[in-house]
């Protein structure tokens, strides 16, 4: 099997829901996904700290590990993150030609797991508010984040700053 884009590069792998925002996001036929939270919560509310973020190190791409693609398709789904963050997307873990049954059957853990074996970047980490299925491989890659309060929690913060300096000093 042929490595996906990112081969060789860094990559970032992206959950939405408990990093870019609180983590209780429901759909609805008629307007799409909100938050039902208490109101200092907005939907998306972290692009901005994440393009802040990574404006340091342009060269990590991003990879969407996140629920939204299964349902919106990768292209809807980046094009939630802006423009800024949406040029670094490089895919999704999860792609139409997959068995979607097959992939759910997957904690999150190995899905992104699986992708990074497809890919085979030069360095990774990934953001998930669900600590649930990552293999040993990711330790040391995967950051866990806060289910309401996401990349903003101070704790978080701190430790993917580290992350970022350590994937892009390789």
């Amino acid at each position: 099997m042929r490595p996906l884009s990112g081969n060789g590069l860094l990559l970032l792998y992206l959950d939405f829901d408990g990093v870019l925002h609180h983590e209780n996001v429901l759909w609805h036929p008629r307007i799409g996904a909100y938050l039902s939270a208490p109101e200092q919560y907005k939907i998306f509310q972290h692009i901005g700290l994440l393009e802040t973020l990574l404006a340091p190190y342009p060269q990590v791409r991003i990879v969407l590990s996140t629920s939204w693609v299964r349902r919106y398709g990768c292209a809807k789904s980046a094009k939630q993150l802006g423009p800024r963050l949406r040029q670094r997307v490089l895919g999704a873990t999860f792609h139409s030609r997959m068995d979607e049954d097959l992939f759910m059957e997957l904690p999150r853990g190995q899905q992104v797991w699986e992708d990074v074996l497809r890919r085979k970047p030069r360095g990774w980490i990934a953001l998930d508010d669900d600590g649930e299925g990552w293999p040993p491989e990711s330790a040391g890659k995967f950051i866990q984040t806060h289910d309401k309060d996401g990349i903003s929690h101070p704790e978080v913060l701190e430790r993917l700053k580290a992350a970022l300096e350590q994937l892009c000093s390789k």
